[in-house]
């Protein structure tokens, strides 16, 4: 697989978790585990990023967000829901005001389970982002389809 010209900018939003997968997601950013030495540069804009990591279940206040953010990344675009809640809306999935998961509003790309989802596993899932961001980057730069499909990352998978 060829080289892109830079590294692929990874997004994290919390949808409305309790935090403890955003606590792991910020664990892979410290030096310990050091995701970034997978290519990747964390950012708080939606227009630079092309790795969509969201955390927590989706609910009726925050889906138009979600959307919002999907809508605003460029093509090509990589999501990652991180823990059981972003996966299928986990312990909070029959709750009054739940959607479910991420892929009730955006399509999702790679799924991680877990609760909280564990460093490894989130690392696992951003590594199998970065390799198919490359992909769809190479399929749009040669006026491809760009492909659609759901993997699995992490433990448990």
């Amino acid at each position: 697989m060829a080289d892109i010209t830079r590294s692929p900018w990874l997004l994290h939003y919390d949808a409305s978790s309790c935090n403890g997968c955003d606590i792991e997601v910020l664990a892979c950013l410290t030096p310990v585990f050091d995701v970034e030495r997978f290519g990747i540069v964390n950012t708080g804009d939606p227009m630079q990023a092309d790795i969509f990591l969201i955390t927590g279940a989706v609910n009726a206040q925050n889906a138009p967000v979600v959307k919002q953010i999907y809508d605003q990344m460029s093509d090509p675009k990589v999501v990652v829901a991180v823990g059981v809640c972003a996966c299928t809306g986990g312990v909070f999935k029959e709750a009054y005001n739940v959607m479910g998961g991420a892929d009730k509003v955006i399509p999702v790309d790679i799924y991680v389970p877990g609760c909280a989802a564990r460093p490894q596993s989130i690392i696992d899932g951003v590594v199998a982002a970065v390799g198919l961001f490359k992909e769809r980057y190479m399929q749009l730069k040669n006026k491809q389809p760009l492909s659609v499909g759901h993997l699995e990352g992490g433990e448990g998978s």
